[in-house]
């Protein structure tokens, strides 16, 4: 006999919250009038609403980017319970305050984008490996929040853009991102006369380097990677120090060739490091979500707030880059918060 058709359907129970309500005598003692009420046990949350039902709203509000407004309306029509905006609003504020010491860690272990608070202009920081995201958001775009970020003596490699905030870094210790490489030679290729012919030597030297790069995740092979570059290092460097000479021929590009020979090694230490890439397209795409939830929320409206977003990020992302679940972490943070236990890690 043939084993049987199978049809499996999933459906939602009608009420999705179960409500538990913890009941909290009062007695007197008859000799001394004294009253005594029981307390709540130590895992019974403190305010209305479970761990697991404040890891949904957090996940909605952060991963799903969805808005007060519609967090309530979500949380009526599909679990069938009553929160208000101010609630929802509180509810983020607690976890991002539980989050505070697995931020701190992530800053420990390891681009930058526009923020605003209270109308005023913030610049969200966010430093990414392949398995942890740290944001934070800071006044400015100052070396001062690079260091503070990264460390004064940070002993990994920083793939970055040219902005001088990153200058304090050697060079040997840097990987100039070939993306932003490729717009800037494209905008000189948009000049005339010798800086237009400056601009497509550069992207066809960029162009190579990207296919050489290509060959390589796709072989492994280290060596036949430095083989295919090493000329295009011998043209780029004849090319740019042509370019870097005092002429009026030169005058649109001079500084950005004298720029690129000053650091000279963090164009290239893609080539002999591993796990290194030639792009920071990983903290591009990190940033993509962030940047969409401040364009939403129109950024943040206090220095509270702040910190709750930069902790909510950074748990969110390196969740995603762990492939975890962001509502599981959620909730296990929630629990150990109510029991006052320490904090689950996020590395």
């Amino acid at each position: 006999m043939s084993e049987p058709g199978r049809h499996q359907v999933a459906e939602l129970p009608p009420t999705a919250v179960r409500v538990s309500e913890h009941r909290l005598h009062r007695v007197c003692c008859p000799r001394c009038a004294t009253q005594t009420r029981a307390e709540l046990p130590r895992e019974v949350p403190r305010s209305a609403f479970g761990p697991r039902l404040q890891a949904a709203v957090v996940t909605l509000a952060v991963r799903n980017r969805v808005s007060r407004r519609d967090t309530t309306e979500l949380a009526r029509e599909l679990f069938g319970v009553e929160l208000a905006s101010g609630s929802v609003d509180a509810i983020v504020q607690r976890a991002g305050g539980a989050l505070a010491a697995p931020h701190t860690r992530l800053e420990q272990q390891i681009k930058e984008t526009g923020w605003k608070t209270a109308g005023g202009r913030r610049t969200l920081w966010g430093a990414l490996t392949s398995q942890t995201a740290v944001f934070r958001i800071a006044d400015g775009r100052h070396a001062s929040e690079s260091k503070m970020l990264l460390g004064e003596r940070y002993a990994g490699i920083v793939c970055s853009d040219r902005w001088r905030g990153y200058d304090y870094l050697d060079p040997s210790r840097r990987q100039l991102c070939w993306a932003h490489l490729l717009r800037d030679f494209t905008a000189h290729s948009e000049g005339l006369s010798e800086q237009k012919a400056f601009g497509n030597a550069g992207l066809q030297i960029a162009h190579e380097l990207l296919n050489a790069w290509d060959a390589y995740q796709q072989d492994g092979d280290r060596a036949c990677l430095q083989a295919q570059t090493a000329p295009l290092q011998a043209r780029l460097r004849a090319m740019l120090e042509h370019a870097a000479r005092k002429s009026p021929r030169t005058k649109y590009h001079r500084a950005f060739a004298k720029n690129l020979l000053n650091r000279w090694p963090a164009l290239w230490t893609f080539t002999h490091s591993d796990g290194v890439e030639p792009t920071n397209n990983h903290a591009e795409r990190g940033l993509r979500g962030a940047v969409i939830y401040r364009k939403l929320s129109l950024g943040s409206q206090s220095e509270q707030g702040e910190r709750t977003i930069e902790r909510l990020l950074s748990a969110s992302l390196t969740c995603r880059l762990q492939k975890r679940s962001l509502f599981a972490y959620l909730t296990d943070v929630l629990n150990a918060n109510i029991r006052g236990d320490p904090i689950p890690a996020l590395t």
